[in-house]
């Protein structure tokens, strides 16, 4: 396509979404130096209209922060007034918005099918779950398991090599719990595409052990970030408070509630009116426990911050099989810095992030009894949550090398 049609179609696309959707709203990166000023950064995210992307827990690393314009006086002022550095990576959130969504409506009508080069709609990615089926019956397996709550059938994918055995190990692989991360399905069909299309590269990977694939947890709230409001986290399911959503990843119920989780229905970290709430989570449940005693390997990739993280998300204190999780995920770890350069940091989600109950992460490990758990928190793009379409093929590919690492070292130990 002639550059001068590409930038044509594009500015077209862009006339198309201009809307008020997080127009004025700024992304902060904020430097603490010192314990009191991580101090502050805490006390500044348990307020309920500051949205933190991320907050880790080590010194002199920025956590990111997006703020209404209704509140960036009194943030920079408090931001000023203890000496905390930072800066604006984003003036108008609204403009990256329109920006993202017209590259991927250009791209996606520029392809046939599935691709790498955007970011795919709900539909889309089951339609192409049913077509591998049709076109693999000997080893490819598509479920209907259950519906969210605005009634999207959610559909999971089973791959084997087609040899028939029963009751074979399992591999769980599952993306899109929190709505705005569209890498996480992204990396999903990635594993999907190499395990199914790429067979004769990956059959090893498939000779013990069946993959099932779960690529969007919350198709609901997904969705919405497609086409209302794009860095929505949560599930859509009203409940009794003034705000509608759960967060997915604080709904399991293993020690649900305790740390890190908010009891308010407006909050981004809402734990929903009780563990479960949400139908969403409930499959995730549901599955699990059919696997249980098969499934030993659970991984949810999320966004963003180059960890891979392990239970337990509640507590600083270890599972009693650290070691094995641990040398698990540094198996993905070095492999992705040995081919790409790309850093993983490695520990439990509490010690190396924040501390936050019911996980799916720490509910895999400590009720479906899936003895390696992992999440994988993938590479910022754009501001965060919002890579751009050529960013998506790297990212997925190196994911890939992660999850295949960890895989074969899975294989070996079990």
């Amino acid at each position: 396509m002639e550059a001068k049609v590409f930038l044509g179609l594009l500015a077209c696309c862009c006339l198309t979404f201009v809307s008020a959707e997080l127009e004025g709203y700024k992304i902060y990166d904020v430097t603490p130096s010192n314990v009191f000023e991580q101090q502050v950064l805490e006390h500044l995210d348990n307020i309920e209209d500051y949205d933190f992307f991320h907050r880790p827990r080590t010194l002199n690393v920025s956590s990111r922060v997006m703020i209404a314009p209704k509140d960036q006086d009194d943030f920079e002022s408090i931001l000023n007034k203890f000496s905390l550095e930072f800066n604006i990576v984003n003036e108008d959130v609204s403009k990256s918005i329109h920006l993202e969504r017209s590259q991927n409506m250009l791209f996606r009508s520029m392809t046939r099918g599935i691709s790498f080069s955007s970011f795919q709609r709900f539909n889309q990615i089951n339609a192409y779950l049913d077509e591998l089926a049709a076109k693999y019956p000997d080893r490819v397996k598509v479920n209907n398991v259950g519906k969210s709550y605005e009634g999207r059938q959610i559909k999971t994918i089973t791959i084997s090599n087609g040899d028939k055995k029963a009751n074979k190990n399992v591999i769980w692989v599952d993306g899109g719990i929190h709505a705005r991360e569209w890498i996480a399905p992204a990396a999903a069909l990635y594993v999907i595409n190499q395990l199914v299309e790429n067979y004769a590269d990956n059959k090893d990977l498939l000779a013990k052990y069946d993959w099932v694939v779960l690529p969007v947890v919350n198709p609901d709230g997904y969705e919405y970030t497609h086409t209302k409001s794009r860095m929505w986290r949560k599930t859509r399911k009203p409940s009794s408070g003034s705000c509608a959503g759960t967060d997915a990843n604080r709904n399991f119920d293993f020690h649900w509630g305790e740390v890190g989780a908010s009891s308010s229905s407006c909050s981004d970290t809402f734990r929903g009116p009780s563990a479960f709430s949400e139908p969403e989570t409930k499959v995730v449940r549901d599955q699990l426990l059919k696997l249980k005693g098969r499934a030993k390997f659970y991984l949810t990739i999320h966004s963003y911050g180059n960890y891979l993280l392990y239970p337990w998300g509640w507590t600083s204190s270890l599972p009693s099989n650290v070691n094995q999780i641990d040398e698990v995920a540094k198996a993905g770890a070095n492999a992705i810095k040995s081919a790409t350069g790309t850093k993983y940091t490695v520990g439990s989600s509490t010690n190396v992030l924040y501390a936050a109950a019911g996980g799916s992460d720490d509910w895999a490990l400590g009720v479906a009894g899936i003895p390696i758990s992992i999440t994988m928190e993938l590479p910022a793009g754009g501001s965060g949550f919002d890579p751009s379409p050529k960013q998506i093929q790297p990212f997925v590919s190196e994911t890939w090398i992660g999850i295949k690492a960890m895989a074969k070292k899975v294989i070996s130990k079990f």
